[in-house]
């Protein structure tokens, strides 16, 4: 909208005025829904490799202290900060390393 007190406020100014406004919205609405989906992408791909770490978290600290049917974490394998990690990961714990 004009500023200063000299410039037309008619109805017609007003109303290049807002469909201006009205595009400039539109485009930034645009640009931010396609950074959402951009942010959403990479949410999936964090959530797709934090599920296949869970998966293969217990079998691989199996692998690493030749323990294949014990709790893990015992036999050496792992540190007390990866058993906090795993429970995190499972949503019983929070991960403290």
């Amino acid at each position: 909208m004009p500023q200063s007190p000299e410039q037309d406020f008619g109805p017609a100014a007003v109303s290049v005025s807002l469909a201006t406004e009205a595009a400039l919205l539109e485009a930034r609405l645009r640009m931010l829904g396609e950074e959402l989906a951009t942010v959403d992408a990479r949410i999936e791909t964090v959530s797709e490799a934090l599920r296949r770490l869970r998966r293969s978290a217990p079998s691989a600290e199996a692998d690493k202290s030749g323990d294949h049917g014990g709790p893990p974490g015992h036999g050496g394998a792992a540190s007390d900060s990866d058993a906090a990690c795993l429970e995190w990961l499972n949503g019983s714990s929070t991960c403290r390393p």
